[in-house]
């Protein structure tokens, strides 16, 4: 099972619906090209179908995730415990600096906020799942182990 927002799980059922308000007009550009005669070499008919392939594997894909998702309810976790949607402040036990972390079920790819996101899903998301307050959680990252102490929930 997989833990996302609500506002997560509405992106994901937003994309899947344009995904699937694609089909006609994929549908209609095989055909046109198709109209054009000899398919063996027919760019246009290969590239629909190209593209045809890569938009029901995408669908397919997020029916799949849709299924097993839960939304992270907030009224059955405590308030000083780390969970999918919030965000909390973490000290580097190393050199005592602190940054603001998100805790996503799904990357946003949007840089441009005060804190960084990080999937439940990733060695970080991992180890702040379920944390609380002034614990200090253990990352293994690709350099190495590092250890951050839970500052605040923000």
């Amino acid at each position: 099972m997989e833990f996302v927002t609500s506002e997560e799980k509405q992106q994901l059922e937003t994309r899947l619906e344009e995904l699937k308000a694609r089909r006609p007009a994929i549908t209609k550009r095989i055909a046109e090209a198709r109209a054009d005669g000899d398919l063996k070499e027919n760019a246009d008919y290969h590239a629909a179908r190209d593209d045809q392939g890569l938009n029901e594997a995408e669908i397919r894909r997020l029916e799949e995730r849709l299924s097993v998702v839960k939304v992270a309810d907030g009224s059955d976790i405590p308030e000083d415990m780390v969970f999918v949607g919030a965000t909390v402040k973490l000290r580097d036990t190393d050199d005592d600096d602190e940054d603001l972390y998100k805790l996503v079920g799904e990357a946003s790819g949007n840089f441009d906020g005060d804190a960084i996101e990080v999937t439940a899903s990733s060695p970080m998301g991992e180890a702040l799942m379920k944390a609380r307050v002034g614990e200090v959680v253990k990352v293994d990252l690709p350099r190495g182990t590092k250890r951050f102490e839970v500052v605040e929930i923000v």
